[in-house]
């Protein structure tokens, strides 16, 4: 049994027939043309930059082929995936837990993330971020009284 939350949701066995199903590149991808000709194209912006892609969020119906959009631009950039899903996110402190774990670079894949409840989502991704310092004002001297306005005449 895994150890822990990450290993459980990261390291869900695919059996040799999933794997097979899948194309292992873009090349023997079928469908998607538009998609797959953008993120192929942010792909070699980002080798070009020296650089990791960017976040990229996949989302449409079922069957449309995000699963393997995923598993493709992690192949192409060489990268390590970590597949997890709404459901089994069930606290805030899981989808921490994972994000924690993730190299620069990796793919983070959540599935059926419809079925994660934006608060949960709010409360992880908070709880990662450092205190941001208070917003200052657009004026760098506090008004004085001789800078107001005249007072509007009487009618």
């Amino acid at each position: 049994m895994p150890e822990n939350f990450y290993q459980q949701t990261t390291e869900a066995p695919e059996t040799p027939f999933d794997v097979s199903l899948r194309p292992p590149a873009f090349s023997e991808f079928i469908g998607q043309d538009k998609v797959k000709e953008r993120v192929l194209l942010m792909l070699e912006a980002a080798k070009q930059r020296g650089d990791v892609l960017d976040h990229v969020l996949l989302s449409g119906p079922p069957g449309l082929g995000k699963t393997t959009l995923a598993n493709l631009i992690a192949n192409a950039a060489g990268t390590q995936m970590h597949t997890t899903s709404g459901p089994q996110i069930e606290k805030a402190g899981d989808l921490a837990g994972i994000l924690t774990n993730i190299q620069k670079g990796d793919i983070l894949f959540i599935d059926e993330i419809h079925r994660l409840h934006p608060a949960k989502i709010i409360a992880s991704i908070s709880s990662l971020i450092p205190a941001l310092p208070p917003a200052r004002s657009k004026s760098t001297s506090p008004a004085s009284p001789s800078s107001a306005p005249p007072p509007a005449p009487a009618c």
